[in-house]
């Protein structure tokens, strides 16, 4: 089951906190994110879908050192619709901050600076989606969070579906 498929489910769960509003937040977010920085919107979905991948392997490397729990923690401390600078330096080094913004860079022509200017915003998004399976009763419980499992659990083919599902939620909600 994909993304998107994930956060529909999620929306339909009593046991998961995903609400249509807080997914078309997330979703306004990001676009008027691309409109106030002229991006178009290949551009918004390479990025983030790029950036998905990132994260991913970031939350991977979290749950293989300290557990699905403090996964789960960290979804919830960081994830959002706001600026958060922390979010980032907590994921990722500044160095590797640097190589993300390259590699997004060199894939859409967006400056690498610009990028690495988007990146407080667009991760605490990226968490953002991934928060939407929390579970309300128990929000601590990373196990139970069947978005992120997915997330983390995916194939490996390099197939971020973060941009996909960005798009078929803004569909959705229409």
């Amino acid at each position: 089951m994909g993304l998107f498929d994930q956060i529909l489910s999620a929306i339909n769960d009593p046991n998961s906190q995903a609400s249509k509003d807080q997914v078309g937040g997330i979703v306004n977010t990001v676009q008027q994110l691309a409109n106030s920085q002229n991006l178009s919107p290949e551009n918004t979905q390479t990025t983030m879908s790029m950036l998905g991948g990132y994260v991913r392997s970031a939350l991977q490397d979290k749950r293989s050192n300290q557990g699905a729990d403090a996964v789960q923690s960290l979804v919830n401390q960081f994830s959002g619709t706001r600026a958060n600078p922390s979010a980032v330096n907590f994921l990722f080094p500044q160095q590797q901050q640097a190589q993300i913004a390259q590699a997004i860079a060199q894939r859409t022509g967006i400056s690498a600076n610009t990028i690495q200017g988007l990146l407080p915003l667009l991760i605490p998004v990226v968490l953002g989606l991934l928060s939407t399976g929390t579970d309300p009763r128990n929000p601590a419980k990373g196990g139970n969070n069947q978005v992120l499992n997915n997330f983390l659990d995916a194939d490996g083919d390099g197939d971020v579906d973060v941009a996909d599902a960005m798009r078929m939620a803004g569909k959705f909600l229409g």
